[in-house]
């Protein structure tokens, strides 16, 4: 007798290099790289105390606004925007129509049996789990959504931390000068000493742009941006959870996931 619950198959996500950030960061700062050593005096810009003053500094005060642990996670999710594990909205609203739809005619039971095919999402795990244990629907979707909230409300955490780092180091950046100004005004007997204090003067603020511009603001947006691509994912599994949980029609339930998937993600299950 053929299975349905065996036609049902999830793919694992595998986190794949991000193309767009690493060739973005690499065209950026291989433009500044040219430009530089078209300049002829790449060495010019490398300065020991200014990258301390900056790097150092911005981390040290962003600190001071959140807690320790607040910081190790953002930085963790700085490196996972270059190793990101990319999902199809068009494949998980069919996924979970195939489990609706099994539902529907075998039984929710049934549902027990697809619940090692989706051990690589636990979000879905969560909810097919609730449902098979006879949580209400209503039940399974506010736990959801309450899950899915509280995931959104930490990488927007991050988001701001990140933020907070890209306005910081500009300021690190005119501290630094104004420490190089002062070096160079308090030794203007001795000429030797005016290059290197006006090296960190002007380096540092350099390095505080940089930073802001070319590495925090950037990585604050793709972590936005695939925090909004994990909630499409996420809310079509709490609906398709909630839908079965209520023993509704997929027929409804595909109504339901296409008012939320973009128009060329849409899906056309029953038709």
């Amino acid at each position: 007798m053929d299975d349905p619950a065996a036609r049902i198959y999830v793919r694992p996500n595998r986190a794949t290099m991000d193309l767009a950030t690493i060739l973005g960061l690499a065209c950026g700062f291989g433009l500044m790289a040219t430009a530089i050593f078209l300049g002829g005096s790449p060495k010019s810009f490398i300065n020991p105390p200014s990258i301390l003053i900056v790097i150092g500094g911005t981390f040290a005060i962003t600190t001071a606004c959140y807690s320790a642990e607040e910081m190790l996670r953002t930085i963790k999710l700085m490196f996972r925007t270059f190793m990101y594990s990319t999902r199809d909205a068009s494949e998980a609203a069919t996924h979970i129509l195939q489990i609706a739809e099994m539902a529907r005619k075998s039984g929710i039971l049934e549902v027990q049996n697809v619940l090692g095919s989706i051990q690589n999402e636990p979000f879905l795990l969560k909810g097919m789990t609730m449902v098979v244990d006879g949580s209400p629907g209503e039940e399974v979707e506010n736990l959801l959504r309450q899950d899915l909230q509280s995931t959104l409300n930490r990488h927007a955490r991050s988001a701001s931390v990140l933020k907070k780092m890209s306005e910081f180091a500009p300021a690190m950046g005119l501290i630094g000068t104004l420490i190089g100004l002062v070096q160079m005004l308090s030794n203007l007997e001795d000429p030797s000493s005016i290059g290197p204090s006006m090296a960190i003067a002007l380096l540092t603020t350099f390095y505080g742009v940089v930073l802001a511009n070319m590495v925090f603001l950037p990585i604050a947006a793709k972590l936005e941006r695939n925090s909004v691509d994990e909630a499409l994912i996420n809310n079509i599994y709490m609906l398709g959870a909630s839908s079965i949980g209520r023993q509704e029609n997929p027929r409804r339930l595909e109504m339901l996931l296409n008012s939320i998937l973009p128009p060329s993600k849409r899906v056309e299950y029953f038709d």
